[in-house]
């Protein structure tokens, strides 16, 4: 389960500017990017040190200057964080190599 975030309680309000992103990232053929990756990506990256006080307008400009190299190399981080095989294991490098 995961941890609140302070700043979730802005979801609700930003998601036309998630949706906003999202949508240039389908368009610069990244489909596979979801709204949760990209909120838990602000939420990790962006937003590590929460502001005592923030408002709306820099939640969206957050959202908004979102890079798509900074988000692939943080899902490329988190999937090698995740990944189910080892490295050790001759299979799993078989599987890799396809």
């Amino acid at each position: 389960m995961e941890n609140c975030h302070a700043y979730d309680h802005f979801r609700s309000q930003v998601k036309p500017a998630l949706t906003s992103k999202l949508t240039e990232f389908q368009i610069l053929g990244y489909n596979s990017v979801t709204e949760n990756g990209l909120w838990e990506f602000l939420q990790k990256k962006k937003w590590k040190k929460v502001k005592d006080e923030i408002y709306l307008h820099e939640i969206i400009q957050d959202i908004l200057a979102v890079k798509v190299s900074d988000y692939m190399s943080f899902a490329t981080i988190e999937a090698y964080k995740s990944a189910d095989f080892s490295l050790e294991d001759e299979n799993a490098w078989k599987e890799l190599l396809k």
